[in-house]
Parts: C-alpha cells; structure tokens; sequence
C-alpha cells in the first residue's frame, strides 16, 4: 500500500511539472515573454551603454533589412520593435523577430538622429529641422516642431519633457505632449550633441568647443568647461562624473557638480563617439582605430584593441562583452576584461551607427544602407523573470514530492 501512495505522488508531480512546462514553453515560443529593450541612444538617461544580458555570437546574421541610404542612426528596440532611421529620409520600424517592415514615415531630410521611444510614442530629430513625435504602433504623427537647423542630436525624454540639440546653436526642451517649447539655451555654435539629462542638469556640448552643465527645468547656466575640439555625442555621467570623447583627441572625466577637470587621457586621433561605462571602466573608441579601457577613477589605461577602421561609432557593454561596429565594415564582440575577439561579422560598408544590445541580439545598421540583426535563432534564458519561472517550478516540483511522501507515510502509519 505504502509503494502504491508513493507511485501516485511521483505520478501526480510529473503532471504538474509537465503542465507547468507546456505552459511555459507556450509563454516562450508566442513571443509574449518580458525582454530586454534598448529604449534610446546608448541604453538609458545616463548614456552609460551598459545593460545585462546573454553574450551574443555576432558572426550569426539572423536578418538584414535594406533601407535606400546609408544608416547611421542608432536603434531603439522596445516590446519586439525596432525604430530606426535612414539618410534615404525615412524612418523605420521594423520586427524585431524577423525584419519585416511594420511601417515607414517620410520626413523632409535624413534621419541620423537615434530615436527615444517612450510610453508608445517615438521621438527623434531629422535634418529637415523637425523634432517628431510619432505613434510607436501605426506612425501617425502626433506632432512636430520646427527649430532653426538640421538635428542630428538624438532627444532624451525625463517625465513630461523632451532635449534635443539643435544645428541653429541651442538646446532646446519641450513639452512631450505638443512639442511646445519649455525653454531654449543658446551657445555660440552648432550642437550636434546629444543631451544626457540626469540628476536635474542637462549635459551636453557644442561647436564652440564648450561643454556645458545647464539647470533641467529652467535651462539656466550652471557650469561649461572649455575642451580643444567639439563633443559630438553624448556624455555618460556615472556617479558624479561626465566622460566624453572629444575631436582634440582627449577623453575627459568632469565633475558633474561644477565642470572641474578630473581626469583626461590621449588617445592617437579624434573622439566622435558615446563612451561605455560598466563596472568601473570607460569603454570608448577613436579614429586612431583603437578601442580603449580606461580606468574610471584615474583614466589609466587598462588594455586597448586596435581594429582595421575608424572608430566613429559607441562602444555598448552587455554582461561583460562590449559590442561596436568599424570603418573596416565589421561588427566586432570584445570580452570586456581582456580586450579578446569573441566573435565578428562583415557588413558591407562603413559602421557609423552605433548598436543596441536586446533579446540575446545585436542590432547594428551600416553605410551600405542596411540594419543588421545579428545573434543567435533560439530565444535565450535572457531576462530574470524567466530564471525565476524556472527555479518556481522546481520549487513546486520538490514542495510537491514532499506532500505526497507525507500523506503516503500518514496514511500507511494509519492503516
């Protein structure tokens, strides 16, 4: 009798456990699973270019989808969507699964700006001196505003406002819901940077070779500190302090309280691009082709690799793989402690764009007019509410086996 009881608690946990596992499975394979996204330019409002995630084997194209002109902008993928734009004057979105196109929208210019995708609405600036505001499911527009000049700046959106810098010399800050300007601050040349908008200042820089500190909500001066060349993208400001590349060739480290210089380091040639930072190291790459880790403390350096192009795209760390695109046409995937070649892949042209790293994947786009997704076909183990699904069912698996094999023994005792 007792052997009996036992066989029907093994019997009815392997159902549980088998129920448990069709329901998953079927949770996994409809693509209804929580992932990872890569909502703006260089993952989040610190620009740190640094999430979690599975190490992604680059050499695996899983889609190309061709656009009619080079693609510089960097991709947003946000609930299975990727929205990117095009120097053919468009803007995309895409499947992330696949790369078919889901809708396009014609602007009056080429889009280099990175888009911002936040609450179902995609922002972004286009060199027809438009900042858009487009529905994320169909690409209507919502709205537009029109500054003084082209924008190649990529817009960072904090609550119920959205930064953007401008060809006509300001930083502007509008209202997310009409585009209606807040403020605008004026500097003494082009801004092509992007704006990081982190702890209530806004930082960014300008033509005029100043880097700046401004007051978020009223776009008042705080502090700017005078480099030799300009800053074209966005700084990363972690824990106190502002890295950012510059066409003097230096990678700097400010204070982000009042600007003073903590640090610099030489590089051999100019600085075009986002720097990385992740577990106390600055990753970033320069037109002398080298990739560079940097210690964040003291700027030393820590290792360097040299590729077979220009480096004018962002570095991007992803659970200690850095990924990045070169003018020698390839996608490359570092191992971020050693500076070692994981994996590559060849594009057909020149990499301006710099990636976004999700869902096990890497999204890149090349001067040969296409986007790349790159990675492995099978879905990763990549976000933790799937470890917790899993380690869940174990737990009911065993908590199962131990009430069965008690009620066998009461009731054999009782018999």
């Amino acid at each position: 009798m007792h052997s009996k009881f036992i066989a029907v608690g093994f019997l009815i946990t392997l159902m549980l456990v088998s129920g448990f596992a069709l329901l998953y499975y079927d949770f996994v394979s409809n693509g209804n699973q929580p992932s990872y996204s890569w909502p703006m330019y260089s993952y989040n409002l610190q620009h740190t270019g640094s999430t979690e995630g599975p190490v992604v084997n680059v050499s695996q194209l899983l889609w190309k989808y061709k656009t009619g002109a080079q693609v510089t902008s960097s991709p947003a993928i946000v609930d299975g969507v990727v929205y990117f734009g095009s120097w053919d004057n468009s803007f995309y979105a895409v499947d992330a699964k696949n790369g078919d196109l889901l809708w396009e929208f014609k602007t009056g210019g080429n889009v280099s700006s990175s888009p911002t995708v936040v609450n179902g609405v995609v922002y972004f600036g286009s060199w027809d001196d438009y900042v858009y505001a487009l529905n994320a499911k169909n690409g209507d527009l919502i709205w537009k505003y029109k500054t003084g000049g082209s924008i190649p700046s990529s817009p960072e959106v904090v609550n119920d406002k959205i930064y953007i810098g401008s060809l006509d010399s300001k930083m502007y800050c509008l209202n997310i819901k009409n585009g209606d300007v807040v403020w605008s601050f004026k500097t003494n040349n082009a801004v092509y940077s992007s704006p990081t908008v982190f702890g209530g200042k806004v930082y960014f820089s300008s033509t005029d070779n100043y880097v700046y500190g401004l007051n978020a909500q009223d776009g008042s001066l705080l502090w700017k500190f005078q480099t030799g060349g300009t800053m074209a993208y966005a700084p990363s400001v972690v824990d106190g302090t502002v890295y950012f590349g510059c066409i003097d060739d230096y990678v700097y480290a400010l204070n982000a309280q009042n600007g003073s210089l903590i640090w610099k380091f030489q590089t051999g040639g100019w600085i075009q691009a986002n720097s990385a930072v992740a577990n106390g190291e600055v990753f970033i790459g320069s037109n002398d082709n080298y990739v560079y880790a940097l210690d964040a403390q003291s700027g030393g350096l820590i290792w360097k690799y040299k590729t077979g192009g220009v480096m004018s795209a962002s570095v991007e760390y992803a659970s200690g793989m850095l990924y990045f695109g070169s003018g020698d046409y390839y996608v490359y995937c570092l191992n971020a402690t050693t500076g070692k070649v994981m994996s590559t892949f060849e594009t057909g042209n020149t990499i301006c764009c710099s990636s976004a790293v999700a869902d096990g994947h890497v999204y890149i786009g090349s001067d040969d007019g296409y986007l790349y997704a790159l990675g492995n076909n099978t879905t990763p183990i990549s976000s933790s509410f799937e470890l917790y699904a899993i380690v869940a069912i174990c737990l009911i698996a065993t908590a199962c086996v131990a009430v069965c094999l008690f009620w066998s023994k009461f009731l054999y005792r009782s018999h």
